[in-house]
């Protein structure tokens, strides 16, 4: 806390000023539909370099007057030849906030030509780029109080930043200065006041190492009061009316849910089950959920779920498919599987490359307006349905003549305007036809829209997620499209990202070419979909690609001396290296790895697995005690690493149907602090002594230690609860 209020007081005494950060309850921008990037280019007045890129977000940059450069050393060098500060500006392509800034100022003619004079303007695609992110973000957050996209620095040309922002407006007002009236204090202050600014930078540089050095002194001895501990600080937050945890606005976060419910089912903490299972209710009921075409948006700007910020990203539906399936598992409602379902749907249809890899996000905006795409009139229904379907529709989801959603921000906002959710959702049996003869024709109605924008890069690190989470709903749900889904993506991801000769994974695909990026996140994130992979289907083979992207990861990223993963390899363009702490929207790569490689440990019976699981466990022990909240994906994996965890041992033809059968069983029961494997391939070797019996045989065991043999299905479900 001491180092992030010098850090404040440091760019406060260089700039004077300070950013600010748009009320995203309060406002909502209109902004232009992004040109398609499949689309023949339009004429334009300006092209800039970041033409020949491949990222959809610096794409959307290529008309504008500013002379960008992506991240490189092109543009440092420019930097230093013509000692010009750096404005580095990072977002991503569904980022509206981000879309607002552009058309206000990158699309300004004025501000782009002083930008161009005094400047060396980056822009950088943080979903690309998250390392370079993470340290800029960092620096904003502990110099302003506050954080967010887009994110804007200004930095020496050796990258050491020294004032920074999230958006800044095209005019002065609250007491806020202009994008360009900032532009000109700090050309101003590089002019005349060099030696204070470098110095300043310097300083601040230091306190960013010394804050980050100090996640390495972590020393606590943790126990199973840890976990009770985060539970209860987890429950205070609980909105007991609308679900979720916290007030407006409200990101489902689902590792926050996860982690409560694992620790309610351990504790029989009923009051814990029900808070998560009223929220799961309460998110698919809502308008934060697509209730025609399925999938979820990435948050709720109000406290119930109702009206979203429509853009959905493929990492928070990964999570939620693994957050339903918990929730359907310890329930046994066939909703929470429904919904799990609905999500796949969603994404198998909208958000996948033919060849199998999962796209990363869609926009929030179409035609210029915010949820266009996704809302509806009175009118508009009472002309497509029948009077019938028209009056259980109205009720369902509450349609009304004014509506329920106004962009307050719009000069000319779209009148009348209806986000869908379940107000009435308990209808006589009698009007369920007519109900779902009204959602086929408004989803086919729909279909006819101008749809949102789509970033459809492929992104190792989120397809990890979606894999792992299409994988294990195959092994929940026993729908065999999904395995091939799952299959089908990790063929596309060995193809276009992975190296096999020296072992390496990169992490952006897109339009037939990859980066040359390497991040510890998509190692850990692949690597949890490959373990969820084999764990559905006991493909050997997909256990070797485990144990090859776990000896990758350790060689690159593992700190052996003091623990935990660097978020990059070492690389001259970051002027820290990282351990990434915070599980967000996201979960960290180390909370995840920590999973991935205990997991792992007790498949395989490799000890350095597990050594550098409970080595990095270690280091953040402090913020697993003291910050919870912060590390809730990593509080599961703590939770994971308390006991000695069951190994449900298959023994047969896993192609064989007796086989899956009891896979299926195996997988019925919530029991997350198990592993299920095969007898055959690089699994740990007590289990290649055990026996079939007269077909396929399940063994569990803990340790050395077995239960009788068993054929039977609901031997398996009784021996796991």
């Amino acid at each position: 806390m001491a180092c992030a209020k010098k850090l404040a007081v440091l760019a406060v005494v260089v700039v004077g000023l300070t950013a600010c950060k748009p009320n995203f309850t309060q406002s909502k921008t209109q902004f232009p539909v992004p040109t398609s990037l499949n689309a023949p280019a339009p004429t334009h007045a300006h092209t800039n370099r970041l033409a020949h890129e491949k990222s959809p977000y610096l794409l959307q940059h290529q008309y504008n007057p500013v002379d960008w450069y992506a991240w490189g050393e092109d543009a440092f060098a420019k930097a230093r030849q013509e000692n010009k500060p750096i404005f580095l500006s990072i977002g991503y392509s569904t980022c509206h906030w981000c879309h607002v800034m552009e058309r206000e100022s990158f699309e300004n003619e004025d501000i782009a030509r002083y930008l161009n004079e005094n400047f060396v303007s980056i822009k950088v695609d943080r979903e690309e780029r998250p390392d370079v992110d993470k340290i800029y973000m960092t620096f904003v957050q502990a110099t302003s109080g506050q954080g967010g996209w887009p994110l804007n620095s200004f930095l020496t040309p050796d990258l050491k930043p020294f004032f920074g922002g999230t958006y800044f407006p095209p005019e002065s007002k609250y007491g806020r200065p202009s994008f360009l009236d900032l532009l000109k204090q700090i050309h101003q202050l590089w002019d005349t006041r060099p030696g204070d600014v470098a110095a300043s930078a310097l300083q601040l540089h230091g306190q960013l190492e010394q804050m980050n050095a100090k996640a390495a002194t972590n020393d606590v001895s943790l126990n199973r009061t840890a976990i009770a501990h985060a539970a209860a600080q987890f429950k205070e937050t609980y909105d007991p009316r609308n679900g979720g945890f916290g007030d407006a606005p409200k990101f489902p976060q689902p590792s926050q849910p996860a982690f409560l419910l694992r620790h309610g089912v351990h504790a029989n903490d009923q009051e814990a089950v029900r808070m998560v299972l009223n929220t799961c209710d309460h998110m698919a009921a809502g308008g934060i959920h697509d209730q025609l075409g399925g999938g979820f948006a990435r948050y709720s700007v109000d406290a119930h779920w109702l009206v979203p910020h429509f853009e959905k990203m493929l990492y928070d539906n990964a999570q939620l498919v693994n957050l339903y399936l918990d929730a359907y598992l310890v329930s046994g409602e066939s909703r929470y599987a429904d919904t799990a379902r609905d999500i796949i749907r969603y994404v198998l249809r909208d958000m996948t490359h033919p060849e199998g890899g999962f796209y990363s996000a869609e926009d929030a905006d179409s035609e210029g307006k915010e949820g266009k795409f996704y809302c509806w009139t009175r009118a508009e229904l009472a002309k497509l349905l029948t009077p019938e379907e028209f009056n259980v529709t109205v009720r369902y989801y509450g349609i009304t003549e004014q509506g329920n959603f106004v962009d307050h921000s719009d000069p000319s906002p779209l009148p009348s305007q209806n986000i869908l959710s379940l107000v009435e959702p308990n209808l006589p049996k009698a009007d369920e036809p007519l109900l779902q003869s009204a959602k086929a024709k408004l989803f086919a109605a729909r279909a006819q829209r101008v749809r949102p924008h789509l970033d459809d890069k492929v992104l190792a690190s989120w397809n990890g997620l979606m894999l792992g989470a299409v994988a294990r709903a195959y092994a929940v749900l026993g729908d065999e499209s999904y395995r091939a889904a799952a299959e089908k993506n990790l063929a596309f991801l060995q193809a276009k990202l992975w190296d096999p000769k020296s072992k390496t994974l990169f992490h952006r695909w897109r339009d037939g070419q990859r980066d040359t990026v390497q991040l510890q996140q998509a190692y850990a994130y692949l690597l949890a979909g490959v373990i969820d992979l084999y764990e559905a289907t006991l493909d050997p083979q997909h256990l070797d690609f485990a144990i090859a992207l776990a000896d990758g990861m350790i060689a690159r990223f593992y700190d052996r001396e003091h623990g935990g993963f660097w978020q990059s390899a070492g690389s001259p363009d970051l002027i820290l290296r990282v351990k990434e702490d915070y599980d967000g929207a996201e979960p960290s790569g180390n909370s995840v790895a920590v999973l991935a490689l205990l997991k792992l440990g007790a498949i395989t019976e490799r000890a350095e697995y597990k050594q550098a699981a409970e080595k990095t466990l270690g280091l953040f022990g402090s913020r697993l005690q003291n910050f919870p909240q912060a590390v809730p994906y990593l509080l599961l994996a703590f939770d994971f690493s308390l006991d000695e965890p069951k190994r449900v041992v298959i023994v047969g033809d896993p192609a064989k149907p007796e086989t899956r059968t009891l896979l299926r069983a195996a997988h019925s029961v919530y029991q997350p602090n198990k592993v299920v494997l095969g007898n055959t391939g690089p699994v740990e070797p007590f289990a290649k002594t055990l026996p079939t019996k007269d077909g396929a045989t399940v063994y569990l065991c803990t340790g050395t230690a077995c239960q009788a043999p068993t054929h039977d299905p609901a031997k398996i479900r009784e021996l796991l609860k």
